[in-house]
């Protein structure tokens, strides 16, 4: 069972009106898809519709069972406590959060919602693999009603530090739901570390590494359903759960097989081209996001342009800025601001044959961003906080040429093992410049010994061995077989 915000398709309608359903083009559908036709999974998430109740049906083997969100349901629980709540706080306060209690109290409902849901359709000792931010709660809910279950939750985003998860008014609430869980797994061990501290200052539970106990009460009729019961030093009966990084990955084959494709490599030679064949093209990818750190790239390309140290006759930046999230406010904000910049760049540094920055705030294809990632001498990420950051798995995974450098911020979860990139602090301009003009002027045996350490990381971490790794840890508690140690992270 996956539980989840949003369904693994899409549904789409034709030009004679006929609406049909998609597969959606995120990694996680792609790992998790062969899992799920084998053991006659089910998905259970949000169509992408309000106010529009959709009957269970199945597409590509796999069963899919909508749930519903109205209109005031998307506003409150996910626009409003969703995304202007948890998602500032999670990223370290980068935007002021909001604290409403009437969003609060849809995110209650809704969560019950999908918990409901997962309950009611899932097998004696089932397993249900809940994701994300938006449904913190649903493992607890669930648990209160199916013990039997075996529940894993993985958080995408980051967990912040204690001193920033504590502004939450409903800091308890959040910890609560997400320890009805048996594995909750975390991109870094930053943020499982934090997890356990924000436990043991809200809720004095004892933990050992990334084991925690977690006490039951004893005049729980479901007292002796709950898994690896344990006793803890104080005499009482406790349930232990297991807090753990587990970074995410791509389907790093598929990018490669799709950047050696005769029709790609000539779409990008073509991009280059169109933007009049400079010198070096750098390239940023990102949801239009405050997290992102746009503005510091820009900021710091600029002062490069003004400094005379770059010139738009031979450098361009691309900069991809997909739409996100467009009826929140500061999200707006965000947009203008950006465009504004770019306007201002563009208008001092640009020439006749070459624009300083190709700005493009579209979404595209997935055979369109490896072709650009082919183009990009520079691939920069500078987020401000990102859970991973999956653009530089697959600008990595797309250069199987060995060529091109990754510029990585040391902020987001793929710097932890993405260590031949050039890391940098996003909120150092200085440094981020003198590591742009590094980058550009990096000699080609440089690039290709980074790129080769790079490919290798990626190649081996898939998607398929994150799913993997993350179901054998469910798997395993099942059979009460928690392992106390974090697996060793490969630094090299």
């Amino acid at each position: 069972m996956i539980v989840s915000n949003r369904l693994p398709v899409d549904r789409v309608t034709d030009d004679d009106g006929t609406a049909s359903w998609r597969p959606s083009p995120g990694g996680l559908v792609a790992a998790l898809e062969p899992v799920m036709r084998a053991e006659d999974g089910i998905w259970i998430g949000w169509a992408g519709v309000a106010d529009e109740d959709i009957d269970p049906f199945e597409a590509d083997g796999i069963n899919i069972l909508p749930v519903r969100l109205s209109e005031q349901d998307l506003q409150e629980y996910y626009e409003g406590f969703s995304n202007d709540t948890l998602w500032p706080l999670y990223h370290d306060v980068i935007a002021q959060p909001s604290f409403h209690r009437e969003w609060w109290d849809t995110y209650v409902k809704v969560n019950q919602r999908f918990a409901d849901a997962a309950a009611e359709v899932s097998a004696k000792g089932a397993v249900v693999w809940v994701h994300d931010y938006q449904l913190q709660l649903v493992p607890a809910m669930l648990r209160a009603q199916r013990p039997d279950l075996v529940i894993g939750f993985f958080n995408h985003i980051p967990f912040p530090p204690y001193g920033i998860y504590s502004q939450l008014p409903w800091r308890r609430q959040i910890i609560d739901g997400l320890l009805g869980a048996d594995v909750i797994g975390f991109q870094r061990v930053a943020d499982a570390g934090n997890f356990s501290r924000a436990v043991r200052r809200l809720k004095g539970y004892e933990t050992r590494g990334p084991i925690i106990e977690v006490p039951i009460d004893t005049d729980d009729p479901d007292a002796g359903s709950h898994r690896h019961v344990t006793t803890n030093k104080h005499g009482g009966l406790a349930r232990t759960v297991l807090a753990r990084q587990f970074p995410i990955s791509i389907d790093a084959e598929r990018y490669q097989e799709m950047a050696k494709r005769p029709e790609i490599q000539e779409r990008a030679r073509q991009i280059r081209e169109e933007l009049g064949n400079p010198e070096k093209i750098l390239l940023g990818v990102d949801r239009l996001d405050y997290t992102k750190g746009i503005g510091h790239r820009l900021k710091a390309f600029g002062e490069l342009l003004a400094e005379g140290k770059l010139d738009s006759e031979h450098v361009t930046l691309v900069q991809v800025a997909s739409p996100s999230r467009e009826r929140v406010e500061t999200y707006m904000q965000l947009r203008d601001e950006i465009e504004l910049t770019v306007g201002r760049i563009n208008g001092d540094y640009s020439t006749l044959g070459h624009t300083a920055i190709a700005y493009l705030h579209h979404g595209y294809p997935r055979e369109e961003m490896v072709a650009l990632y082919l183009a990009a001498d520079v691939m920069l990420v500078t987020a401000l906080r990102d859970g991973m950051n999956l653009v530089a798995k697959e600008y990595v995974a797309t250069r199987a040429d060995d060529d091109g450098v990754l510029v990585l911020s040391e902020f987001a979860g793929a710097s932890d093992e993405l260590r031949q990139a050039l890391l940098i602090n996003p909120h150092d301009i200085e440094g981020l410049k003198e590591t742009i003009q590094q980058a550009i002027a990096m000699p080609k045996r440089e690039r290709t010994r980074r790129m080769r350490a790079l490919r290798k990381r990626v190649l081996t971490n898939d998607v398929a061995k994150w799913s993997a790794s993350f179901l054998d840890a469910l798997t395993r508690s099942a059979h009460g077989d928690h392992p106390l140690q974090n697996p060793p992270v490969n630094r090299r």
